[in-house]
């Protein structure tokens, strides 16, 4: 990809959790420069976050469950937006909590992640989605 084109990736999901899709950017980074990546959803996000222990994705998971719980639970009755169903707007919070995009430098063709750093969309809806993930490269120089 050269530098002001836009391509997309795909993602699908099959309820909260992270999914990591960092081996999925590679077709898009070559030479050196900077990888922006944008969530086109309101009720998911964008991580980079540990891949060597699936532990800490689970335990992500339920702490953004406990800290946001469903709009059926008591400690929610406040919520006024809940026609799309009790994951609905939870998931808007978390979305609003957590990051959309994601700027990451890229060095001869691969990213500058740590040893034990992946890219992650971290859906947040109940139900099976397709996520669609906006990617821009600028290349240096």
């Amino acid at each position: 990809m050269t530098g002001g084109q836009l391509a997309e990736i795909s993602i699908a999901t099959h309820g909260p959790g992270l999914y990591e899709f960092t081996n999925q950017l590679s077709p898009h980074t070559t030479g050196s420069g900077l990888l922006t990546l944008f969530i086109r959803h309101t009720s998911a996000s964008l991580l980079i976050q540990e891949n060597a222990d699936p532990e800490v994705r689970t335990d992500l998971a339920n702490f953004f469950a406990r800290l946001v719980p469903p709009s059926t639970d008591p400690s929610m009755s406040y919520l006024t937006h809940t026609y799309e169903g009790p994951d609905d707007m939870p998931a808007h919070i978390k979305a609003a909590l957590l990051p959309t995009h994601l700027s990451i430098p890229v060095a001869d063709g691969r990213l500058a992640l740590g040893t034990w750093q992946g890219v992650y969309l971290f859906e947040h809806r109940d139900r099976p989605h397709q996520r669609q993930v906006a990617v821009s490269f600028l290349r240096n120089g």
